[in-house]
């Protein structure tokens, strides 16, 4: 009967350690999550959102305008301009594709724009009007999003590299 009753007890013992493994395993999980999550909003999303954005950690996607890129290679200091484009992949095939977006984006005076800073980064080599630039950082009190990460697309120029890569 004593037997019994220990191994019942060591059998409870085991599965309420088993639980509370499973409980910190979880934790850890959703707050890890938590707090690598960042926020992904177009340029419109982002004016409109206002001072609840400002100094939060924000991903944010728009085309660039060319005329508008100033860079000090003295002080590695990239200023330039984005355009809104719209966030969902639906939309932009709706659109006519990903090259259509961007020029029509860059075209319209009427589309809301960010600002966009980006300081000790060489100029990248695809930054040009009309790419598509997906940047990570933050919004300043100033209204100036504060890019520590650019990643840059050019659609067209892969669009025209293709057929002379398949025909030669």
């Amino acid at each position: 009967m004593e037997y019994e009753h220990r191994s019942q007890v060591s059998r409870a013992k085991f599965i309420i350690g088993g639980l509370l493994i499973i409980a910190a395993i979880l934790y850890l999980i959703i707050s890890s999550t938590r707090a690598s999550a960042q926020y992904f909003l177009t340029i419109e999303e982002v004016k409109n959102e206002g001072a609840q954005v400002v100094g939060r950690q924000l991903r944010i996607s728009g085309a660039v305008i060319g005329e508008s890129i100033q860079y000090d290679p003295q002080t590695l200091t990239l200023r330039f301009t984005v355009a809104h484009v719209p966030g969902s992949n639906q939309e932009i095939e709706a659109q006519g594709g990903l090259a259509a977006v961007l020029h029509a984006a860059v075209t319209d005076p009427n589309r809301p724009r960010l600002q966009v800073v980006v300081v000790g980064q060489p100029k990248p080599d695809l930054l040009r009007d009309e790419a598509q630039a997906i940047m990570t950082g933050k919004l300043g009190e100033d209204g100036i999003f504060y890019a520590e990460e650019l990643l840059l697309k050019c659609p067209t120029k892969y669009e025209e590299a293709v057929p002379n890569q398949a025909g030669g």
